[in-house]
């Protein structure tokens, strides 16, 4: 078993360079290949759930911080501010308080809660350069982030729901969960969380209830809170055994009273909101590095950086091995022709790669490939078969 720090430069997946920076990495083809399929699967899962997406800057006024209460529970981990004038600018260390801003665009009304808003953007955190490592831990983060404003009734359901959601996309990624962690508040008298024990009392019950409901074990770890409400994580291990939390879902009391939100109550009285904090599969990069070390590179095929290998088997094939990867291309395969080396040279260099069709003098002059499944047999197929099978196999999980 590989780690994915020296797998991921084998593969072409991300690569990091001293003078961009520890902790900064960029994505490659392959990983960008790899990052457009999940979050073109992820946005339309959301979608479907009743999510609207949105867009935010990933940068705000050092004051909305300060009223979130960032800039004083977790300005160690924030880089510091940009003067522009007489304004001081902050690269953003998470996502909510951007989509608190798009709960209070307007007035907003008991029925149309919950009100579901996700992103996936881009936050900012200024880890130490012995901390950051490979796609684990980094300074500039793509997060799969989501915020709920619901009824306090209506929490419940919605994380049950989220729970369920989570576990599916998990599978669909090819691992399951490691742990489950249900993160408390610590000493309150020190200081370092928002809100009052009553909201953390009744924000850790609505998630031992959810947890109990959906039959998953669990362990609690007082102090593991984020600054502003309880939160279950979801834990994963490397293969050195480190864990490391990827999803996560947080009820918060503490922001929508921080930030005055509020809507019109069903009896026309003002009401507050409660936010629930969420996401799915946690940062692209942390999930990008467990899933190369899970699947050591062979990745299942709706997400494949290649999903269809051409070898022609000499240069006489290859007008027929380009032909067959620009159909492909255009039903939105992604397709790569290897016509160089011997064939088994190329059939080992590819032996990752989720479908192979193979193209010979025979193949050639009948219209047909010899199709390769990863792990399965050969079959020749007409070029029509083969791209629907391997068109079938390769689409979102949906």
């Amino acid at each position: 078993m590989l780690d994915h720090r020296k797998l991921g430069r084998e593969l072409e997946i991300y690569h990091l360079d001293p003078l961009v920076g520890a902790g900064l990495p960029i994505w490659l083809p392959a990983g960008a290949a790899m990052r457009h399929a999940i979050e073109s699967y992820i946005r339309e899962v959301e979608r479907l759930a009743g999510y609207q997406h949105v867009y935010s800057p990933p940068l705000a006024k050092r004051e909305m911080y300060q009223k979130s209460g960032h800039l004083a529970k977790f300005g160690d981990d924030m880089f510091p501010p940009l003067a522009l004038g007489e304004e001081e600018l902050m690269l953003r260390p998470s996502l909510c308080p951007h989509h608190a801003m798009v709960f209070q665009a307007r007035g907003r009304s008991y029925r149309e809660l919950p009100l579901r808003v996700a992103e996936l953007g881009g936050m900012y955190r200024a880890e130490r350069s012995g901390v950051v490592g490979g796609l684990s831990r980094v300074r500039a983060i793509q997060l799969n982030d989501a915020h709920l404003f619901c009824m306090p009734e209506q929490v419940g359901q919605e994380v049950a729901v989220i729970l369920s959601m989570i576990l599916k996309a998990h599978k669909v990624l090819g691992f399951a969960a490691d742990s489950f962690r249900l993160s408390c508040r610590g000493d309150l008298a020190q200081g370092n969380y928002l809100g009052e024990p009553a909201q953390w009392d009744q924000a850790e019950g609505l998630l031992r209830e959810a947890l109990a409901a959906s039959g998953v074990s669990y362990v609690e770890a007082p102090g593991e809170a984020a600054f502003y409400g309880p939160k279950i994580d979801i834990q994963i291990r490397d293969i050195h055994g480190r864990e490391f939390s990827l999803s996560t879902i947080q009820v918060d009391f503490a922001q929508p009273e921080r930030f005055d939100l509020n809507y019109v109550a069903s009896d026309g009285s003002r009401a507050r909101p409660v936010m629930v904090h969420r996401s799915l599969i946690g940062s692209l990069e942390r999930l990008v590095g467990h899933l190369i070390e899970v699947h050591q590179g062979a990745f299942p095929a709706w997400y494949a950086p290649v999903q269809l290998a051409v070898l022609p088997v000499s240069a006489e094939q290859a007008e027929a091995a380009y032909r067959l990867a620009d159909s492909a291309l255009q039903l939105g395969l992604r397709v790569e022709v290897y016509p160089d080396e011997s064939l088994g040279a190329r059939i080992r260099k590819v032996s990752k790669v989720p479908y192979v069709a193979v193209i010979g003098a025979r193949e050639a002059d009948s219209g047909e490939v010899a199709l390769r499944e990863r792990g399965g047999g050969q079959r020749s197929l007409s070029v029509a078969e083969a791209l629907d099978q391997v068109g079938e196999h390769c689409r979102l999980p949906l």
